[in-house]
């Protein structure tokens, strides 16, 4: 009884006014983007640079959902984010054809060019789940494939996301690579240090998991 009382009563802390203002953020910065399956039926060489709204600085969340019916088995689809400061600056995620399934994130930066920092052939993404991309100054690039982390904290320098390109052919002479379907981006950005209270939730949700712990634990001796 009394476990359930202390659960009760921190989890009537998320519920507080408190919360409400964690939302006050002025930096946040929310857009979603369609990419309909006829953009990736090109390479790269003729993927047109598409500017952002706004820009994404400081932290940063992209998330991928991938509805689109590929064509080709050697077809893919692949989105480059640029940098708002150096414009040969991007993070490359490729998503390749069914069956396979082969999914690699590359960057070009100024000081190593064009580098892949993951590839796996098979089973690379996940059909049905969202690939998502974090970003603070502080901590660089984490990337989840829809399954698990596959990069984790790779230094990118700043990066602000300014704009995107897409592609999915490997050569002109190439069949389409999609046939139908979209590609739906998500991009959310913001400032934490404008709000400090902007954290709150996740603090809370850090302390109420430790203490359920504890008294799983508890519960069983």
């Amino acid at each position: 009884m009394k476990h359930n009382i202390v659960f009760i009563l921190i989890l009537s802390l998320t519920l507080s006014p408190i919360y409400g203002q964690t939302q006050s953020n002025p930096s946040i910065v929310l857009q979603t983007t369609e990419i309909p399956y006829s953009e990736f039926n090109k390479i790269a060489n003729d993927a047109q640079i598409i500017e952002l709204d706004k820009t994404h600085a400081v932290s940063w969340q992209i998330t991928i959902d991938n509805k689109l019916l590929y064509a080709n088995p050697n077809g893919n689809a692949v989105i480059r984010f640029y940098d708002a400061t150096i414009k040969e600056k991007f993070i490359e995620i490729g998503m390749g054809s069914p069956p396979d399934e082969k999914f690699w994130i590359a960057a070009w930066l100024p000081e190593n060019g064009y580098v892949v920092v993951h590839n796996r052939l098979e089973r690379g993404w996940i059909p049905g789940q969202k690939v998502i991309a974090a970003y603070t100054d502080n901590a660089g690039l984490t990337i989840n494939n829809g399954e698990r982390i596959v990069v984790s904290n790779l230094d990118i320098e700043n990066f602000a996301i300014a704009a995107y390109s897409i592609h999915g052919m490997e050569s002109s002479t190439d069949p389409p690579a999609i046939n139908s379907g979209n590609l739906i981006v998500e991009f959310i950005s913001g400032n934490p240090a404008e709000n400090p209270l902007s954290i709150l939730p996740f603090v809370i949700t850090g302390v109420i998991g430790t203490i359920i712990a504890v008294l799983l634990v508890l519960k069983k001796r």
